[in-house]
């Protein structure tokens, strides 16, 4: 083999309020990584990983993007969750470094970045599918929009209360509160107080936890209250209680409890790799991380090179024949992956599917041939 390695460099929240799922996001990068080291690695050349902890902390994973840019020379820079640490790292990465990016996490759409890839869900795969089969199965209408103040819980609540609306349902109540916020009793009193029949929640680590266990104890789920959280998924069940999200609904592009062969084996060796609890999951962007990986892979391979204009004319329309929830394929000119979806509903700890949606489109907007020769630089 060349022994000059190609480099990946991937920011993930190792320490912080998100750390059970930037753990994962590692785990589950450095197992593909040795994968394909055990394979003769890429081009005849080994694959180097460089993790750096962004700390759940965005200035943190700017700093840590340049390292990666500047010290490392990484070839591509993968991860990030909060959509503010995506920004946070392209500023580094891609505005100023001129280097590959690819986000891995379910987040609200609309990045249009040459350089930038995104791997996870966005509200066309979402919101869009889950409101108006939430409103038509349960009969529903009035929707209460508790949310962290930050950028994607503002754009995914517009596709929402586009989508109530235009399903003949009311937006009774929108608040933002900081990250940090912990204290919901006055939020959980108007909920109560406003004849609210579903919180499409949007509140984040750390608050998601106190916010739960007032509605809860406010008998909100008791009186038939639904909760519809997007990015709920099986590492959740590790900080809330059961009983406080029992009948959540969620929509992912992968669940554990999904009956397909590719998805359990990868669950099994993952389990057994790094047992304990950041496990495996969609809404951590394990299920990005793998896309992100693989498809990577797949489009250096086409290239021949990992020349950046030549792995990014590659990437375009880059797909898997499988994977955990099943095969994907970037959507050619959008930069965005054309996936499977699934509508799970919490009971007794676990989620169980309730609706295969089967593969959606991300229907992002096109970037144009002259918009990619011209900005990419």
């Amino acid at each position: 083999m060349d022994p000059k390695p190609i480099k990946i460099g991937l920011i993930a929240e190792l320490t912080g309020p998100l750390s059970f799922m930037g753990i994962a996001n590692a785990n589950l990068t450095t197992m593909l990584v040795d994968d394909i080291n055990a394979k003769g690695g890429l081009l005849g050349r080994p694959v180097e990983l460089v993790i750096e902890d962004g700390e759940t902390i965005d200035g943190v994973a700017k700093a840590k993007a340049a390292k990666l840019v500047d010290v490392d020379k990484v070839d591509v820079v993968i991860g990030g969750i909060y959509s503010s640490t995506r920004l946070a790292i392209k500023s580094e990465a891609v505005t100023r470094g001129r280097t590959l990016y690819i986000y891995t996490e379910q987040y609200e759409g609309q990045e249009n970045d040459p350089l930038i890839f995104c791997t996870g869900p966005v509200p066309a795969q979402q919101v869009e599918p889950l409101i108006p089969w939430l409103m038509k199965t349960t009969g529903a209408k009035k929707f209460y929009l508790p949310s962290a103040d930050y950028i994607w819980p503002h754009l995914l609540n517009e596709a929402a209360s586009r989508l109530v609306r235009a399903n003949g349902g009311e937006i009774v109540g929108e608040e933002y509160f900081p990250l940090d916020t912990v204290d919901f009793r006055r939020t959980v009193q108007q909920i109560m107080a406003s004849g609210t029949e579903v919180v499409f929640n949007t509140i984040v680590p750390p608050g998601l936890t106190p916010f739960l266990e007032e509605l809860h104890k406010a008998g909100f789920g008791k009186r038939g209250g639904r909760i519809v959280c997007t990015y709920f998924d099986e590492n959740f069940f590790n900080l809330v209680p059961a009983e406080q999200i029992e009948g959540l609904y969620s929509c992912l592009d992968y669940y554990q409890e999904l009956d397909e062969p590719f998805g359990r084996a990868l669950l099994r060796r993952y389990g057994e790799r790094f047992p304990g609890g950041a496990t495996l999951t969609a809404g951590s962007g394990c299920t990005g991380h793998y896309r992100a990986v693989k498809m990577w892979e797949a489009a250096v391979k086409e290239a021949g090179s990992v020349e950046r204009d030549a792995v990014i004319q590659a990437l375009d329309h880059a797909r898997i024949s499988e994977g955990p929830g099943g095969p994907a394929e970037m959507a050619p000119g959008q930069h965005h992956v054309r996936m499977n979806m699934y509508i799970a509903q919490a009971h007794g700890g676990r989620f169980r599917v309730v609706k295969n949606l089967g593969p959606i489109d991300p229907n992002e907007r096109m970037l144009t041939d002259e918009f990619q020769l011209t900005n990419v630089g």
